[in-house]
């Protein structure tokens, strides 16, 4: 069955650097896109970054541009996302998510805290 889970997060100082690791199995890595997802206390679940199945596009929220990076080795079914200059407001949880056909499959997420 399909198996998402992540790792990497933890507590991290503002301006700090965090990057998060998705390790995939029990589907076709290489021919799906993969997204990060978060969720912080009280709000609701939001996109942070896209990329296709060949690694070549990738798509962020307005939030994180120019911040974070997606990447992706298929080689390994892993997806990466780099958050550099982290801010108070990226606090949340993080989930890798992957859209196989009609269902959508998440990992169990990880925890990021941004705080002095």
């Amino acid at each position: 069955q399909v198996q998402l889970v992540e790792s990497g997060g933890g507590l991290v100082q503002p301006g700090g650097s965090l990057r998060l690791s998705c390790a995939a199995s029990g589907f076709t890595f290489r021919r799906i896109r993969m997204s990060w997802y978060r969720q912080a206390p009280g709000k609701e679940r939001e996109l942070v970054a896209g990329i296709s199945s060949s690694g070549i596009n990738t798509d962020y929220a307005d939030s994180v541009k120019g911040r974070f990076a997606i990447s992706r080795d298929n080689a390994r079914n892993t997806v990466y996302l780099q958050m550099n200059s982290l801010k108070p407001e990226d606090t949340a949880v993080y989930y890798c998510n992957a859209q196989i056909g009609l269902s959508n499959s998440w990992g169990q997420g990880t925890q990021v805290t941004v705080s002095s």
